[in-house]
């Protein structure tokens, strides 16, 4: 068996390349098998400000065009944002091998905060941005760093920079990763069988700093992701279960 990233544009999959089957992601399964009520929250509030802070642009415009505006608000925020992590999470990959790189002066401190962690911790990485697979249990993801730290530990870390921070149910992205069976260190290299860790954690890199959080990713932490992915796949596979609307039979010798 091999697994191989598919990109498209902001988005991508996992396809297993000898049966040509698709494997969840493993932020896929998070999304569609665990409740996000904080979402819901995030959604209004960004809606609200964006009608607030555009109030008098939004009275030029025709009431359908003005919802188009409000319904798309809470969208161009998330996908901003997504590319701003994007960027850092790429700086900082490059960084932890020593590369140096180009800084936007908006990233500018986010990258100065990157920097820090991997100075304070004298960060020895051992794989950056690798595929991971397991296919006894059917998903892939992509880990951002395994590293040495200063602490002596062989750290699996997630790098965060939204602003909101880190949640705790980013444990579940961890667990899964450490009980990967397979990575690839990029996309024309053989698969390796996972290396073992001692830590888990995130980074929250901030323009004013970072944090270094420790997750706990044991088996529990991992039973309750399986938990999860079978969540996923029953709300995809429930879309199958409803069938198409019957017609009232007929009686022999009763007019339908």
């Amino acid at each position: 068996m091999s697994i191989r990233r598919v990109n498209r544009g902001s988005s991508h999959s996992y396809i297993d390349t000898e049966t040509g089957d698709r494997i969840p992601g493993v932020t896929t399964i998070l999304n569609e098998g665990l409740p996000k009520p904080a979402l819901i929250n995030w959604a209004a509030n960004t809606t609200a400000a964006y009608a607030i802070d555009r109030w008098d642009e939004l009275t030029e415009l025709s009431p359908s065009r003005r919802l188009k505006e409000l319904q798309g608000a809470r969208f161009a925020d998330r996908d901003a944002a997504a590319n701003r992590g994007t960027q850092i999470h790429r700086l900082a990959e490059r960084l932890s091998r020593g590369e140096q790189v180009d800084v936007p002066d908006a990233l500018r401190g986010h990258v100065e905060s990157a920097v820090q962690f991997l100075d304070d911790w004298n960060v020895q990485p051992a794989i950056t941005e690798a595929v991971v697979v397991n296919y006894t249990h059917r998903w892939a993801g992509t880990l951002d760093l395994i590293a040495d730290l200063a602490d002596s530990q062989r750290w699996l870390l997630d790098y965060k920079s939204s602003r909101s921070g880190a949640y705790g149910d980013t444990a579940y992205q961890l667990a899964a990763y450490r009980n990967a069976e397979y990575f690839r260190r990029g996309p024309n290299d053989p698969e390796e069988p996972m290396i073992p860790v001692d830590a888990t954690g995130v980074v929250w890199i901030r323009a004013d700093g970072y944090e270094l959080y420790p997750y706990e990713t044991g088996p529990a932490v991992y039973r309750e992701f399986l938990y999860i992915a079978q969540v996923a796949a029953a709300a995809d596979r429930c879309k199958d279960y409803k069938g198409e609307a019957l017609t009232v039979p007929t009686r022999q010798g009763v007019p339908a």
